[in-house]
């Protein structure tokens, strides 16, 4: 019975999951080739590689695009992730606290991260001009959305704005589930407000904050639109993984750009499996009862510690 009724999401997810993904990885083992035939005409069509457009990507002459946008990647996901954590957080904090106009500082919070990733490059791009906002405010003239370090930084300073307020808003809904009683005994104690966050929400909001940094991760790492809209594509210094499949796809060599969208999957892949084993985030939340009451012990043994 229960394979029955689970039966229409399995062939929903085996058409949008398992179908195209098959499709690509026997994409990724063909070439586009051209000649001519016995008549002298061009003809087209695909060639059987093998593992010819991975080995080409990995060792041949093009590898160094792909080993530069394989390191922006990595640069965006870690350092646009780690600052948006600390923000998030600070933003999590401020929206939990009980104060008048609490609801107006949550919608102004939340209104980056509802705005379309594209609207928001073309935002940011209108910022980041040679005459822009940006510059006004510097007092400089620096060329954001060209090459080079100010491009990327013009990246990231856009992503973490846009998303910072994502994990705020997970990490407000874990702190929201903290019982009140735990902040009041802490302060009884003479705990002060630092020794609070660090002893009682930190500990307790820790799985919902693992939750949101493991799927801001997973998003960062397939960045494709924002540095696509902001600088715009065929740039070194912020041509990501995402960027490259989508240029070697608009260039007709579907092969090669499966073969980079493949990449692409096990590096995720094997991010969120670390990320999972390591730092133990509970990603379908199938925490039993014996972990939910060891969570409230370690809130008691929180509020133990902050009154110390």
């Amino acid at each position: 019975m229960a394979s029955l009724l689970l039966s229409p999401t399995f062939l929903v997810l085996a058409l949008v999951i398992a179908y195209p993904l098959m499709s690509a990885v026997y994409q990724s083992l063909f070439a586009a080739e051209s000649g001519l035939d016995a008549d002298g005409f061009v003809v087209e069509g695909e060639a059987f590689v093998g593992l010819g457009n991975y080995v080409d990507i990995f060792a041949g002459a093009e590898s160094g695009r792909f080993y530069n946008a394989l390191w922006n990647t990595t640069l965006f996901t870690f350092v646009t992730v780690a600052l948006e954590t600390v923000i998030g957080v600070a933003f999590a904090v401020a929206m939990n606290r009980a104060f008048r106009g609490r609801g107006f500082l949550r919608a102004a919070i939340l209104i980056p991260w509802a705005i379309p990733t594209a609207v928001s490059g073309l935002l940011w791009r209108w910022i980041f001009q040679s005459n822009g906002i940006a510059n006004e405010l510097l007092n400089t003239q620096v060329l954001w959305t060209a090459e080079g370090f100010a491009a990327q930084a013009a990246v990231i300073i856009a992503e973490v704005w846009k998303t910072a307020p994502f994990i705020g808003l997970l990490v407000l809904a874990g702190m929201q589930l903290i019982p009140e009683e735990v902040y009041e005994a802490a302060k009884l104690d003479g705990a002060n407000a630092w020794k609070q966050f660090t002893t009682i929400t930190l500990p307790l909001v820790r799985p919902a904050l693992l939750v949101a940094v493991l799927f801001r991760m997973l998003d960062a790492l397939r960045m494709f639109d924002l540095p696509f809209v902001l600088i715009g594509p065929r740039k070194s210094s912020v041509e990501t993984l995402s960027i490259l499949a989508w240029d070697e796809s608009n260039q007709l060599q579907y092969g090669t750009a499966s073969a980079f969208a493949i990449i692409l999957l096990v590096y995720v892949a094997v991010i969120a499996f670390v990320f999972i084993r390591v730092l133990g985030a509970d990603v379908v939340g199938d925490a039993d009862k014996q972990e939910r009451k060891a969570a409230r012990k370690q809130a008691a043994r929180a509020a133990k510690e902050a009154s110390r």
